[in-house]
């Protein structure tokens, strides 16, 4: 799979890519031009945003983080664009200015957390996602299924609240279980860079290094884990969606965005 990632080069941000083109259980493959997956926005250039707009056919953005972040980073250059639609689903608790990045946020929420799954911390905080934000998990995929043109999922790094949401939108897509791991593994092929960019802002600067590098880097069964706990807790990630009102129908919007041509 790393070989086939769809990496999309840009002078202000670093972890771009394509889901297009990835395997599904019957032989499929998922359309490319319809979602893509991101770390911060904010540094995009002027040409960068001609580009996402004349040669992705951007339309939507879809911001993971949360309301203290996107106060603190500001109005991003896409904001100005008039064609493109913003909405905002935070994946964590509303409550200061706490960032993912942050090992205070998990500190705050450590018993929750590791009760989740206490063999994987990171896996353990990517279910405290579904169980604290559901709303914002199903309202940001039913976004990417009403979307025209594509669709853009990013958060601070586009790997944590931005794997999670992108491999849920994979999984109603029957996309092949190891290739969500694989794409959303391949972030760890730009995590130097993730890391550079967001300690050059001031939101994100002093959270990153509260943490050691390796932490950051995702692992293929942190992934694996997660989607395991969804089979066994909810009968897999449609269960759990359907638990949540995210229903056939939504389903198959999803399904059709991703697959149909």
């Amino acid at each position: 799979m790393n070989g086939d990632v769809r990496w999309i080069d840009f002078e202000g941000a670093v972890n771009v890519r394509d889901v297009g083109g990835m395997p599904t259980a019957d032989g499929g493959k998922t359309l490319p031009g319809r979602l893509l997956r991101s770390d911060n926005l904010q540094g995009l250039t002027p040409r960068d945003v001609t580009k996402l707009v004349e040669e992705h056919d951007l339309r939507t953005v879809i911001d993971l983080r949360t309301t203290g972040e996107v106060t603190s980073e500001g109005p991003g250059p896409l904001t100005k664009i008039g064609s493109i639609r913003h909405t905002h689903h935070s994946m964590l608790p509303e409550a200061g200015a706490a960032t993912d990045a942050a090992a205070e946020t998990f500190a705050k929420r450590r018993e929750r957390i590791l009760a989740t799954a206490p063999h994987d911390v990171v896996c353990a905080i990517y279910l405290r996602y579904l169980a604290d934000r559901p709303d914002s998990v199903v309202n940001a995929l039913r976004t990417i299924a009403d979307t025209d043109g594509a669709a853009i999922v990013h958060c601070a790094a586009g790997k944590d609240r931005t794997g999670v949401v992108v491999a849920l939108a994979l999984s109603v897509a029957d996309v092949t279980q190891d290739a969500i791991v694989a794409d959303y593994a391949a972030t760890s092929q730009r995590i130097a860079a993730i890391l550079a960019r967001l300690r050059s802002s001031p939101t994100y600067a002093t959270d990153v290094d509260r943490l050691p590098e390796d932490a950051h880097t995702p692992r293929e069964h942190t992934m694996t884990s997660f989607l395991g706990h969804l089979d066994t807790e909810h009968n897999g990630v449609l269960g759990w969606l359907d638990e949540n009102g995210f229903g056939a129908g939504d389903v198959n919007r999803l399904r059709q965005r991703l697959l149909a041509s």
